[in-house]
């Protein structure tokens, strides 16, 4: 700037120009530094890859600028740079940039460099390079996928990689492991010169000292051939390689394989449809290529985490679909991957879920259905683990795997995975150091004898299932089954292979023959036993010996069975197993009927057998594991899940076999048996099965053929009170029998009653109406009230009284039927025989009330018309049941009547009428009755019964015989009897008319004059009927009614009952007509005239003016009442019964009456007299009728002499002219005809007609204007003694009114 300013100056006269083509500033700052384009290498270099930075521009110019300066530049380090900077702009602008052209060339760089340095990078640059899929195809076509997997051994020598904190590293390399056969290589400069074997190590001195240049040949195994050291990858980048690498060999290792699944993911196994892909896409062939994928696998041997998770990842994806598949297992891959230790498994899970059943390791014939023997991980993995492979997604094949585990479905712990790492550790501890040494050493594959986990010794693993804790229901309760048909199966394979499973047929000292090791030297140790199998195996495997099959198979057998004997071996089946067989079968059919319900069970051979076996062994009571139990209990369940099931036992003679068992178990039954010991559970699952085969017809066929069973039952309930869940079994299983009747009649006769019977006073039903919640387990009382309703329920079932059975369903009242179906027969004999013991009201409750109810009701003390009982009556049953117990169950003895003769002490006292205590319905009369028609007619057939009696006790009585104790408790019970058939009409209307038909037996008893009380109570009996009228009519219709009359005179005491009860009758024409015939007037007079009982003669009145009420016959009943009284009187009784009693008690004189003492006492006793006369013909013969003399009238002599006419004294009445007449108009009438005869007669009697004259005055006088007769005094016409006011009537008889007096 200051040389131009200078020639400006000396130039003014000329314009000068500033030379802007060549100006530059040269800065010295930046002499260092390296720009390719317009950037500085440095600094994109230092800039982070994971940070945002400006585009970069010109992107292609600039990466083709960067190559060729790659390409010129002869320093590894300025080459490096390059590469560095390729790698950052290919890996932002690689879709710019576009494919990379010069892949092959890089690619070829990589296998010809010896530098370190310049290795990394280009490895990092082909890693960005593979961005575009083009690069990747030039990559596989210049044999890159090769020359990486020769890189990736290198991991091997990386044994100062960080250490993880694993669960078990066994295998984990360090100096100490240093072995002979670590001696892997050979070499030789001179033409067919071959020294070694040499360790690494050995070669590594021989380098340094000058021995091995890079032209020396070298081989080790794995090798296909001689190669010059430069040419080996360990040897070149281990002994002749320079510079500092930029990655240890596990990151180079970790590069590579992130750039295999990069390649591999371009290239999928299946197209968009899923359809598979042929031929395989050619990156998957190169690593499935014996020269590559040997050589990822053995990286798993590194234990890396992050390599192991990337040979899984490289794996699966190299696998998919692949042809090769089947011959993977020959790597030895499922062996090391298995070893591994760390907890990153998930690429591991889904990797050995895709692979483990696609192995080719055995014949298709030898492998079988199994999966477990199907899967290569089979020897290596727990039964369960393999099926957790196949069954569930890696995530939970992980999660177990990592976890402890004891179910049903898994038994897995880090214990049980560390067992197995060693022994697997332990197969390949051969090969596994060599990698240190030789890192393209190739594993020879061996099969691994089976892992024998001590975990699992006692368990029986079938399906996807350990047996032993799927029968564990106390820990495992419900645990859920997929596939209830398919574990089925497998169980009937298991039995019939452990059924048939016989001693090793191999010895020891066999095994070792087969080995090649030395017979009589004692114990081998295991190394030893494995290098002799590894050396035989390799020699006879198939797959490199064809013809070598046969010997590999007992090489193989030889392993396992040395590898194995220290396992529990037993001489042929395990009872053990074979229980959990039966178990899990059981299980089976309770939790899954639904789905077994269509099949017919296949295993009834086995298990009938198993049972015969069991029954007929002479140490069954003494064996530690008996199959008895679970065989039995498997028989209920398979006959209770389906019909089909029921009928193949049948067919299989199973009912006899059961039997068998049965008689086997019950003849060790004692009172001090437990529910746990074997006979007592074989009895009650016997007694299952038996009740569910007896829903069906043929099998009911069968059981009645089989008598014993019923013998054995009855064994089973007497030992109840010790066993009681046992013999609630047994008991349901009655009420299952009790759908045939001669079942019934079976149990019937074994004495089963007795033993049902006695369970039921065991019952507390303060425990039911607690509200404490109670359970069976833990409440024994529970267990005895539940025993109690079960054997309500089958009583019921016994007899017939239910038509569904009920069982206990907690502390509820029994609702449901437990399996039990059918309606039960009626069986009479066997309700005969609770009725006698139970009591009927109580036996009929058996079929009604609810078992809560009537067990209560047992239980307690109770006393109503139905039943009497107390504390004595249940000590009198129970004394009797259990003495029929003993005889029954010692000595074979039953009660010839099986209790249907059996009476309570206290009832024998009783008199009991249609199965009621007519005595306590007597104290009782308003309790509501069940039928009460039903009662009333019982007590009229049981009066019936006694009726002859008493009339022969009525005989008895008038000749004067002694009357003995036991004659005076027939009358009492006789009188009990008509009391409460009174009772029972008197409280229960309609029940009257079961009298119809018996009134000729009632009205007999009347005439038992010696037994008054029976009279008045068979009088309340009929007086109570006659608010019926269909009764009267048949009263009327049965004509007794002269034993009724009779009792007016002979019982004095019931006159006025005597009195209602006609009162009552007399509304029938038909009986008025009969009480006519019968003398019912004269006995009536004879009260009305003689009794001194005013309410009995004011009755009799009324009755009197009921009779002549009657439009038939009540004229007649007037006008023979008129020949002993005077109509008045008959006139009173109609209006007013009372006034008709005073007037016949009165003295009177008047117009239309006069009486005095003389009359009355005249009538009196002509009464009394014909009374008395007809009451003895009556009483001899009931049938005779009272009749009177045509012109029979007594005179009662007051009104003699006087003249009479319509009923009125007329000498009176004409001194009495103001004598209100009752019948005045009849008066005038009878008295103008009176007056017209005697005129019309020739020689009238004047006196006579005078006093007639006189007469027919008086009422004209005493008329009122409208002709109405009135009296002086205004009162109404009254009876001549009647009550009307004395006063009044005194001056009417004293001051007679003038005869021409008019009424004003």
């Amino acid at each position: 700037m200051r040389a131009f300013s200078v020639d400006r100056e000396l130039g003014s006269a000329t314009v000068i120009s500033w030379n802007h083509q060549e100006f530059e500033v040269r800065y010295e700052c930046l002499s260092d530094e390296i720009k390719i384009g317009d950037y500085y290498l440095r600094l994109l270099l230092e800039e982070d890859e994971n940070e945002e930075s400006n585009a970069i521009k010109r992107s292609y110019e600039f990466f083709n600028e960067l190559y060729h300066r790659f390409l010129l530049t002869p320093k590894v380090t300025m080459k490096c740079l390059c590469l560095q900077a390729l790698a950052i702009v290919y890996g932002k602008c690689y879709e710019e940039i576009g494919p990379f052209t010069d892949t092959k060339y890089i690619v070829g760089m990589l296998d010809r460099c010896t530098d370190k340095l310049e290795r990394d990078r280009l490895i990092l640059f082909l890693n960005k390079l593979i961005l575009n899929t083009k690069n990747v195809k030039e990559v596989m076509d210049s044999n890159g996928v090769r020359i990486l997997v020769d890189l990736l051994t290198l991991a091997h020598l990386h044994t100062n990689r960080a250490t993880v904190p694993l669960q078990s590293n066994v295998l984990e390399a360090s100096p100490d492991m240093k072995r002979e056969s670590e001696k892997e290589w050979y070499f030789g400069n001179a033409d067919k010169e071959r020294r070694g074997p040499f360790s690494f190590e050995e070669m590594q001195e021989f380098w340094s000292t000058g021995v091995l240049t890079a032209k020396t040949r070298c081989w080790a195994q794995g090798m296909d051939g001689w190669r010059p050291l430069q040419a080996i990858p360990q040897l070149k980048w281990c002994l002749l390689a320079t510079g500092q690498a930029v990655m240890n060999e596990s990151d180079l290792a970790t590069l590579i394989l992130n750039m295999l699944i990069t390649m591999c993911s371009y290239y999928p196994s299946r197209d968009q449809d899923n359809a598979i892909i042929r031929p395989l896409p050619k990156i998957k062939r190169m690593i499935s290529d014996n020269a590559c994928l040997p050589h990822i696998v053995q990286l798993l041997l590194t234990f890396d985490p992050i390599l192991v998770e990337k040979v899984a990842n490289v794996l699966y994806l190299v696998m998919q679909d692949n042809p090769n598949l089947q011959r993977l297992y020959l790597t030895g891959v499922f062996f090391f991957i298995m070893m591994y230790t760390g907890s990153n498994v998930l690429p591991i899970a889904r990797f050995l879920k895709y692979t483990h059943l696609k192995q080719a390791f055995k014949s298709e014939e030898a492998k079988g259905q199994d999966i477990v023997q199907r899967s290569v991980l089979g020897p290596v993995l727990p039964e369960a683990m393999v099926c957790y492979l196949e069954n569930y997604e890696a995530e939970r094949i992980s999660e177990i795997f990592l976890g402890e585990f004891d179910t049903p479905e898994a038994i897995w712990s880090s214990e049980m995975r560390r067992m197995m790492i060693e022994k697997i550790a332990a197969h390949v501890a051969d090969f596994s150091p060599r990698l240190q040494s030789n890192t393209r050493a190739l594993y020879q594959y061996c099969p691994i004898p089976v892992i024998s986990f001590p975990q699992l010794d006692n368990e029986l693993f079938c399906n996807i299932y350990y047996l032993r804790h799927l029968c564990d229901t106390t820990r495992f309760p419900n645990w859920p089954i997929r596939d209830a048909v398919k574990l089925l199966k497998d169980t009937l394979e298991a039995w019939k292979r452990e059924v048939e499973k016989k001693p090793p047929s191999m010895s020891v000292d066999d095994a070792y023959e087969v080995l090649n090791l030395p017979k009589g030297q004692g114990q081998h140790e295991e190394s030893k036993i494995r290098k002799a199998y590894f050396r035989l195996a390799q020699k006879y495997h198939p797959d490199k010996n064809p013809e070598g099959r046969d010997m590999f198979e007992k090489v193989n057998k030889a392993y396992e069975f040395l590898c194995t004997k220290s396992a529990r071996i037993l001489d042929g089946p395990d009872p053990e197993n074979i229980i959990l067989i039966l178990k899990t079968q059981s299980i089976l059919f309770n939790r899954h009927k639904q789905e077994l319900e269509p099949y017919k069970y296949a295993g009834y051979p086995m298990l009938i057998k198993t049972i015969t076996m069991e029954t007929e062994d002479d140490q069954l009571f003494s064996k530690t594991s008996p199959l008895l139990p679970a065989a039995v209990e498997l028989a209920f369940h398979t006959v209770n899940c389906s019909a089909l099931n029921a009928e193949e036992l049948r067919r299989d003679s199973g009912m006899e076999v059961l039997l068998e068992a049965l008689s086997r178990c019950v003849a060790v039954l004692t009172a001090s048996s437990k529910p746990d010991d074997m006979a007592v559970q074989v009895c009650g699952h016997i007694c299952k099965c038996y009740s569910v085969a007896a829903q069906f017809e043929e099998c009911r066929e069968k059981i009645i053929e089989l008598p014993n069973i019923i013998r054995d039952l009855c064994h089973i309930l007497f030992y109840g009170k010790g066993l009681p869940k046992t013999a609630a079994l047994a008991v349901q299983c009655v009420s299952s029998f009790a759908v045939d009747f001669f079942l019934q009649t079976h149990l019937y006769h074994a004495g089963v009653l007795w033993h049902l019977l006695v369970h039921l006073f065991n019952y507390d039903y303060t425990l039911e109406e607690s509200g404490v919640q109670t359970s069976q387990e833990t409440n024994q009382q529970e267990v005895a009230n539940s025993l109690a309703k079960l054997s309500l329920v089958a009583l019921s079932r016994l007899g017939g009284f239910t038509q569904t059975p009920h069982t206990p369903d907690g502390n509820n009242p029994v609702s449901e039927t437990n399996g039990i179906e059918g309606t039960p027969p009626e069986n009479p004999t066997i309700r005969k025989s609770l009725a006698a013991m139970l009591t009927p009201y109580i036996s009929r409750k058996l079929g009604t009330g609810s078992p809560a109810e009537v067990l209560k009701l047992l239980n307690s003390n109770s006393e109503n018309p139905y039943l009497i009982w107390n504390n004595g009556t249940r000590a009198e049953l129970l004394e009797f049941l259990e003495g029929q117990q003993e005889g029954n169950i010692k000595r074979g003895e039953n009660d010839e009547s099986f209790g249907a003769e059996f009476l309570f002490t206290d009832h024998s006292k009783e008199l009991i009428v249609g199965e009621i205590f007519v005595r306590v319905y007597n104290e009782q009369p308003t309790f509501p009755l069940e039928y009460p028609k039903a009662f009333a007619a019982s007590l009229l057939d049981y009066v019936g019964s006694q009726a002859q009696y008493l009339h022969t006790l009525l005989a008895m009585s008038q000749s004067n015989k002694v009357e003995s104790q036991q004659h005076a408790e027939r009358l009492r019970f006789a009188e009990m009897a008509l009391e409460a058939l009174r009772n029972v009409i008197k409280n229960n209307p309609g029940s009257e008319t079961e009298c119809i038909g018996h009134f000729k037996l009632l009205f007999s008893l009347l005439r038992v004059h010696g037994a008054g009380r029976v009279q008045q109570l068979v009088l309340e009996v009929v007086n109570t009927v006659t608010s019926n009228q269909e009764c009267v009519s048949n009263i009327a219709e049965s004509l007794v009614l002269s034993n009724l009359l009779l009792l007016l005179h002979s019982l004095p005491s019931s006159r006025q009952i005597v009195l209602e009860t006609l009162y009552a009758l007399t509304s029938n024409t038909k009986i008025v007509k009969e009480a006519m015939a019968k003398g019912a007037l004269i006995y009536l007079l004879d009260l009305f005239c003689n009794c001194t009982h005013p309410q009995v003669r004011t009755q009799t009145a009324e009755l009197f003016s009921k009779m002549t009420s009657d439009k038939l016959v009540g004229p007649k009943v007037r006008l023979t009442l008129m020949r002993f009284l005077p109509g008045v009187f008959m006139d009173a009784m109609r209006d007013n019964a009372e006034a008709a009693v005073h007037i016949f008690e009165g003295t009177h004189e008047n117009p239309e009456l006069i009486w005095n003492d003389n009359s009355r006492e005249k009538v009196s006793t002509t009464v009394r007299e014909m009374m008395l006369e007809h009451f003895k013909q009556q009483k001899d013969n009931p049938d005779v009728n009272w009749k009177m003399p045509e012109d029979f009238t007594v005179a009662c002599g007051a009104g003699q002499g006087e003249l009479e006419v319509g009923g009125v004294f007329l000498r009176i009445f004409i001194a009495q002219p103001g004598w209100v007449l009752r019948k005045p108009r009849e008066f005038l009438v009878s008295l103008l005809e009176t007056m017209t005869e005697l005129l019309e007669k020739n020689n009238p009697n004047g006196e006579a007609l005078e006093t007639v004259t006189t007469a027919a005055v008086c009422p004209v006088q005493y008329t009122d204007s409208a002709g109405r007769p009135s009296s002086p005094s205004g009162s109404s016409a009254s009876y001549p003694g009647s009550t009307q006011p004395q006063e009044q009537r005194r001056a009417q008889e004293l001051h007679p009114p003038h005869p021409c007096a008019i009424r004003q």
